[in-house]
């Protein structure tokens, strides 16, 4: 089975138009990543350079899913849906087949 974190990038592979926008909990401390055409990066923490390590644990706890318009402006986010739930989120990914 997939991780929620290879889905979650599948999912913008499918829709590059969108950006994921996902609080964690990460051993305890809150990270906030962003994810767009595949890639994730942490907004808090250093990323590897390595893209097949995971930016999104699987330990991580995810508190909330903000789906964005393309580019993703910090200063002007563009939201498409705000404070998705998981549970609401894994079946967006089920309906694009990821």
């Amino acid at each position: 089975m997939k991780s929620i974190g290879h889905r979650l990038e599948q999912y913008t592979l499918k829709h590059p138009q969108e950006v994921l926008l996902i609080s964690a909990e990460v051993g305890g401390e809150p990270d906030q990543i962003t994810i767009f055409k595949g890639f994730s990066s942490s907004l808090m923490r250093p990323t590897a350079f390595d893209p097949d390590v995971p930016v999104l644990s699987e330990t991580a706890e995810i508190l909330a899913i903000d789906r964005l318009q393309a580019p993703y402006s910090p200063d002007t986010p563009s939201y498409i849906q705000q404070g998705l739930t998981l549970s609401e989120m894994l079946a967006l990914l089920e309906q694009s087949g990821v």
